[in-house]
């Protein structure tokens, strides 16, 4: 089983082919997702810092070109699945932010 690290917190087994944001979600890290999964909001951004992810979806250059964001490193937790271990840094989290996380995205 593939490994998540979130940077400051923890490290968890995940199920593979998970996505990130379900598997931050179920392992108690307050991910935001305002848009429910959609990849309209970005509030389920993560910074990677290391692991193999897959290119950039077309979905999050759209969403990351209509919010002016243009960081590198930056994934929406929404569009990516665990394949192999990674580490990653929620950037809104319900703590740091006090929203509300959004409705819970789809498998």
């Amino acid at each position: 089983m593939p490994k998540l690290t979130v940077a400051g917190l923890d490290t968890f087994e995940i199920e593979r082919g998970k996505k990130l944001v379900l598997a931050l979600e179920d392992n108690g890290v307050g991910i935001l997702h305002r848009c429910g999964g959609k990849a309209r909001c970005t509030t389920c951004r993560v910074e990677i810092l290391e692991g193999d992810f897959d290119d950039l979806t077309n979905i999050e250059k759209k969403a990351f070109d209509e919010k002016g964001l243009v960081e590198d490193n930056i994934r929406l937790s929404c569009q990516v699945r665990i394949n192999g271990d990674v580490t990653v840094r929620p950037i809104m989290t319900v703590q740091n932010s006090g929203m509300d996380p959004g409705p819970r995205p789809a498998e």
